[in-house]
């Protein structure tokens, strides 16, 4: 169900590369969570200052129109599982990049055939960004 790589390069390198990979690809970036700007906003603790947790999170929530729409024209309930995610995230201070498979994902969800190949061919692509990212 997941797929991830990870990568020597620093969290921020991972972040630009990853945001260039995913418009090399024909994807928009709809929008970033930075999960350590969202928790300290709510006054939760989550920095890699701080002793009692080190670990980065960014999710990037990526689209290419084209595909979505044809998920949505073939199985319309499938937009609750729009817009794929992509994650930059530390453990144990190591760089990862990874998602939830999006073809096995709505293998889970859907019995439709062609939003099957389109689930595999997004797949197959967001892979390949993430394969780009981490060398």
């Amino acid at each position: 169900m997941y797929y991830f790589a990870s990568t020597s390069k620093s969290f921020e390198q991972a972040l630009k590369d990853l945001t260039k990979n995913v418009k090399a690809h024909g994807y928009s970036i709809l929008h970033v969570h930075d999960f350590a700007e969202i928790f300290k906003t709510k006054r939760v603790v989550f920095d890699a200052k701080d002793p009692g947790f080190q670990e980065l999170c960014q999710v990037f929530e990526v689209c290419n129109a084209s595909q979505a729409r044809r998920v949505m024209e073939n199985d319309m309930r499938l937009n609750m599982a729009l817009p794929c995610r992509i994650s930059v995230y530390t453990e144990n201070r190591k760089v990862k990049v990874g998602m939830l498979s999006p073809q096995k994902l709505i293998n889970q969800l859907s019995d439709n055939a062609v939003v099957k190949e389109i689930a595999r061919e997004v797949d197959a692509t967001l892979r390949q960004v993430i394969d780009e990212t981490v060398r």
